[in-house]
């Protein structure tokens, strides 16, 4: 899936504009690259668009934070200036086209870093 369609797909699952949801997709995935290992950041930008990719970049540290769904949710909100409902839907979204876009294995791989909040919130979207 390219940047274009990955955006295009939370765009319509949200009910945002192209660039609202492109700026969601942005801001979830740097907030949750905090919560990745450098290694699991290195193989997850492998499977994504160069765009997205960096985002994941920008948000790669030496230091995992631990910090569960609601407060990323609360993060992206502010990142993103959206209402924290928005930004809930969003983030849960992202995770969904996310694990429609990669490979089973780096879903996976990347569903155990972040834990079983952000497992747990992506199993009631849907």
């Amino acid at each position: 899936m390219d940047e274009q369609e990955f955006v295009r797909t939370v765009a319509e699952r949200t009910g945002l504009g192209r660039q609202e949801a492109a700026d969601l997709t942005w801001a979830t995935l740097e907030t949750l690259a905090h919560r990745l290992s450098p290694g699991e950041a290195r193989d997850l930008i492998t499977e994504l668009p160069d765009n997205l990719a960096e985002a994941v970049r920008r948000g790669t540290t030496d230091r995992i934070e631990r910090f569960g769904h609601d407060d990323g949710v609360r993060r992206v909100a502010e990142r993103t200036m959206l209402k924290v409902e928005e930004a809930d839907r969003g983030v849960r979204t992202v995770l969904a086209v996310l694990r429609e876009s990669i490979s089973e294995k780096e879903f996976n791989d990347l569903m155990a870093q972040l834990g079983t909040d952000f497992s747990r919130a992506l199993e009631s979207a849907g």
